[in-house]
């Protein structure tokens, strides 16, 4: 009986005669399929983030909204310098509206005012930003304000921001808020204003398969973006930070990521069938593979990949619920790059004889 899962790392990198030359003091490309690096530099050096530190304030402020989307109320202590979505006080609109204003307009006013609805001040709103980026795996990011003013202590990474693209995009609320290029925002108060906010990711034009992202400027930090597209399957994130010319950076980078990598679907969780169940109460037992998963491979070798099934043609009760009985191995110039267990849908307990009187009296002589 085969009941051993096997999972392999392909290694797909880029090689040494493969490079972008940018004009980033740090830069990361980052494949959020296995969490490798392509390229990049200086992607552990702690730097300012300006405002793509609003990824961070939309994802949290989303996940809030999903559990209550609650009317918030705009007070002199929400005013913040620099970009806006232009509130003004006494106007209310809703925690999502906030997040909208964040993401499209970079609105610093929106970004105090989901912080202090949320947590009662800004202050105490960074706690939540830092345990979120811990739990993410951001080791060398600490935040200080919600909307990525400069402060001493306002930290991160190009490493670090690459993690917290590739987990805001698991968030299906914000991947949908990062990809539009505007969004409309109803007031609760005053009712009669809407207003339209304009994207200033200029990539979701400018760049094939971008798929969202945001942008950060002050004086201190340079200019920041924060990027994620998608081609070949595969989705990829880039981060520059201190970049003058960061808009043809990404595209560079990107063009350089894509034209080496692609991604191969596995789509096991489709797979089922019936498998005869010798001595069962049933006479089958059903088995279906696992999860879904994209693979990373060099691009253009898909058709390569072989996809093999090791399943007996039958099984002899008890089966388990869940137990394993065969696997799925992809393999690439002959080696497993990777394996997905089939197990059983349901257990199959062994059928039960009924004895006559004749065989209880003969097991009486036997054992007794």
């Amino acid at each position: 009986m085969l009941s051993a899962v096997l999972v392999f790392a392909f290694p797909v990198s880029v090689g040494a005669e493969d490079t972008v030359e940018t004009s980033a003091g740090a830069f990361v490309l980052y494949c959020a399929e296995n969490g490798e690096i392509i390229l990049s530099k200086n992607e552990n050096q702690r730097m300012k983030p300006a405002s793509t530190t609003k990824l961070m304030t939309v994802l949290l402020t989303l996940e809030q909204a999903a559990k209550n989307d609650r009317v918030v109320t705009f007070t002199d202590e929400m005013i913040a310098e620099g970009s806006s979505m232009y509130l003004q006080v006494g106007e209310k609109v809703r925690l999502s509206d906030l997040a909208a204003g964040m993401m499209m307009a970079s609105g610093n006013d929106a970004a105090n005012a989901a912080a202090i609805s949320i947590s009662g001040s800004a202050e105490k709103f960074s706690g939540l930003m830092n345990a979120r980026a811990a739990q993410i795996g951001m080791k060398n990011t600490h935040f200080v304000t919600p909307s990525g003013l400069d402060d001493d202590e306002h930290y991160t990474t190009a490493y670090d921001m690459a993690l917290l693209m590739a987990a805001g995009l698991q968030n299906k609320d914000f991947a949908d808020l990062t990809y539009q290029k505007s969004v409309g925002v109803q007031f609760e108060e005053p009712r009669e204003k809407q207003v339209t906010y304009t994207n200033h990711n200029r990539l979701l034009r400018l760049c094939e398969g971008c798929i969202g992202g945001k942008t950060g400027y002050t004086d201190a930090a340079g200019r920041c973006l924060v990027s994620a597209a998608r081609r070949n399957g595969l989705t990829l994130i880039c981060v520059t930070l201190d970049d003058r010319d960061d808009w043809n950076d990404h595209i560079a980078l990107y063009d350089l990521g894509f034209s080496r990598l692609s991604g191969y679907r596995v789509a096991d969780s489709e797979f089922c069938v019936e498998l005869p169940c010798v001595g069962g109460e049933s006479d089958a037992v059903a088995v279906m593979g696992g999860g879904d998963k994209t693979l990373v491979i060099d691009n253009g070798r898909e058709k390569d990949v072989v996809r093999k099934i090791y399943l007996d043609s039958f099984v002899y009760a008890p089966v388990g619920e869940g137990e394993k009985l065969g696997r799925i191995d992809y393999l690439l110039d002959g080696e497993v790059i990777y394996s997905t267990p089939l197990t059983a849908v349901e257990g199959v307990a062994a059928h039960r004889v009924k004895k006559n009187l004749f065989q209880k009296i003969k097991e009486l002589f036997v054992y007794g």
